[in-house]
């Protein structure tokens, strides 16, 4: 990590399984790895473009989604001044950073990870 990130708080420093439970909450809500992963696949995109991308969301949560990821800094918000203005939705350094472990999620998903038999299995 360089210098200019700014490390994160943790709440349980010390503990041996803290950065496990840390980067968990921080990535590990329903969305969050999604739309990380769709930002580092496409690069910045407008919040429209990007509803798109992620599917099955709604507009209320995607707001509230990189609303949170914009507050632990890992997305980055930026209004771009074209007619009309629009929003555009980018990875901080941050965020960038955790491209290895969505990749390894990405590839033990494809691995272990099969459809489910039914629609009423679930690993949820």
């Amino acid at each position: 990590m360089t210098e200019s990130v700014r490390q994160l708080e943790v709440w349980c420093a010390g503990e041996d399984w803290c950065p496990i439970t840390s980067t968990a909450m921080l990535i590990g809500k329903k969305w969050h790895t999604v739309i990380l992963h769709r930002l580092l696949a496409n690069g910045p995109l407008g919040f429209n473009a990007l509803k798109t991308e992620v599917g099955g969301i709604s507009s209320k949560v995607l707001s509230d989604v990189l609303e949170d990821l914009e507050e632990k800094q890992l997305v980055d918000r930026e209004i771009v001044n074209e007619k009309p203005v629009r929003v555009e939705y980018s990875l901080t350094e941050l965020g960038e950073s955790l491209e290895p472990v969505i990749q390894e999620m990405a590839e033990w998903g494809s691995e272990y990870l099969t459809e489910p038999s039914d629609e009423t299995s679930s690993i949820a």
